[in-house]
């Protein structure tokens, strides 16, 4: 029979996580769980375990002996402790506290002293699947689930003619707000003024947007080479810009320029929630242009790195006010092209439902 104390204690527990509930910042925030994100970079992970979190959930990576990589719950069954604190021992993580062998479906083999059956249900810690190719781990959201789907493929890595860029970086914002930010046409005028566009030229283009069940895509048509370093840099002598921008589920971002006929340029940023209001970026940048790469590499990487850091300011002041404020309040039309598409697209995968599909037309003045 339950006791009263122990009944007003769980009461006075359940009572904190309603109010820390009701305290936690509003914001757009979904957790899609059955797809593959991006973990670590294949150079990253060598002969110690690397601690990872997804979603604000723990999750260690190891890479065994023969080389195969692997993702857990960062928590041994025995004690609590995480196994990212531990070592690689074979095939298998060995926890730092009591040695517990756990292998790379998350059972325990080994329990030094024990005398029998090291494995149990109750000694087992979940486990993620991995997919590790050109140069990235991918780990799938879900544990102990079967992947339905295969991981993001960057278009143009390695391909000839190209070259190609590759960064890791950080912002203080939700996946979806960073996702958005790289995909908004509208901000460049102000916030990346003279790096890459200006205040408006008064020119009217189109943005023909279609979504479908795990991507939506912006294509926008009319436009003339915009003003900025940037752009001046990639196509000295003009031109119409073929302008893609594409959210596909549940955290790419690509955005593709293809300015006259010799110039191409596509970035492509692969989104992994850290937590509620950190999202880390693991962006590949390839391009193909009339001035060789060698020549360009030394002057577009710091001015990338530039609107980088501009925009990162930016998320972080927006997750200010939204923690400040208790939640969002957005006010939006229809030339934020891609905002409610993406929402949509997340909750559904949230949801593992199916959105139908959509396409409209969208006219600015840039």
């Amino acid at each position: 029979m339950t006791s009263g104390p122990t009944n007003a204690h769980d009461t006075a527990a359940a009572h904190e996580r309603a109010k820390a509930q009701l305290l936690r910042p509003k914001a757009t925030l979904s957790r899609p769980l059955r797809f593959w994100y991006a973990l670590a970079t294949s150079d990253e992970l060598g002969s110690k375990p690397l601690a990872r979190t997804l979603f604000d959930a723990p999750i260690v990576l190891f890479r065994t002996e023969t080389g195969r990589a692997a993702a857990l719950t960062d928590r041994c069954p025995h004690r609590n402790i995480p196994l990212s604190l531990g070592h690689v021992r074979g095939e298998r993580i060995a926890c730092a506290y009591h040695g517990w062998e756990m292998d790379t479906e998350g059972a325990c083999r080994f329990v030094p002293s024990l005398v029998g059956e090291a494995e149990s249900r109750s000694r087992r810690t979940p486990a993620h699947a991995v997919r590790e190719q050109q140069g990235v781990v991918w780990v799938w959201g879900k544990p102990d689930d079967a992947p339905d789907k295969d991981p993001h493929r960057f278009a143009m890595l390695r391909e000839r003619g190209y070259t190609t860029v590759r960064r890791t970086v950080e912002a203080q914002g939700t996946l979806y707000s960073t996702l958005e930010n790289a995909l908004d046409v509208p901000h460049t005028a102000f916030l990346h003024r003279g790096l890459f566009r200006s205040e408006s030229r008064g020119i009217t283009i189109t943005a023909k947007v279609e979504r479908s069940a795990d991507r939506v895509v912006a294509e926008y048509l009319g436009e003339p080479r915009p003003p900025g370093i940037v752009a001046r840099i990639l196509s000295p002598s003009g031109g119409t810009v073929t302008h893609f921008d594409r959210f596909i589920m549940p955290s790419i971002a690509q955005v593709e320029y293809r300015i006259g006929d010799e110039n191409h340029f596509l970035v492509d940023s692969v989104m992994t929630p850290v937590s509620d209001f950190v999202t880390k970026i693991y962006a590949v940048v390839s391009y193909r242009m009339r001035i060789p790469g060698v020549v360009l590499r030394p002057l577009l990487t710091p001015l990338a790195l530039r609107v980088f850091q501009q925009d990162a300011v930016i998320l972080g002041r927006q997750s200010e006010t939204i923690r400040r404020f208790g939640g969002e309040s957005f006010a939006s039309t229809e030339i934020d092209v891609l905002g409610k598409h993406i929402a949509r697209l997340l909750f559904a995968g949230e949801r593992e439902e199916t959105p139908t599909p959509a396409s409209e037309e969208i006219s600015l003045v840039v």
